[in-house]
């Protein structure tokens, strides 16, 4: 009769820390997306420009997070 073993595979600090980088990183764009919104919105109120300035501080926001993303991601696979 044979006997099946598996492994336990524990999960490590590095396996904690990348969830708490995306979880970080995620509500960065998020805030940042809001408040580019915001400016952008109040902006269009004072120079009456509705909807250009919300519209490209929102995607700059979005760009800019982007990026910052990227560069951590390739932090991080460097260091691994």
């Amino acid at each position: 009769m044979s006997v099946i073993t598996h492994k336990a595979h524990l999960m490590t600090s590095t396996s904690f820390r990348v969830i708490i980088m995306l979880s970080a990183w995620g509500f960065a764009l998020v805030i940042a997306s809001c408040l580019f919104l915001w400016l952008g919105y109040l902006l269009d109120e004072l120079l009456g420009t509705a909807p250009k300035f919300m519209l490209a501080l929102f995607v700059l926001a979005i760009i800019g997070s982007f990026i910052e993303i990227y560069q951590e991601t390739m932090r991080f696979i460097k260091h691994v």
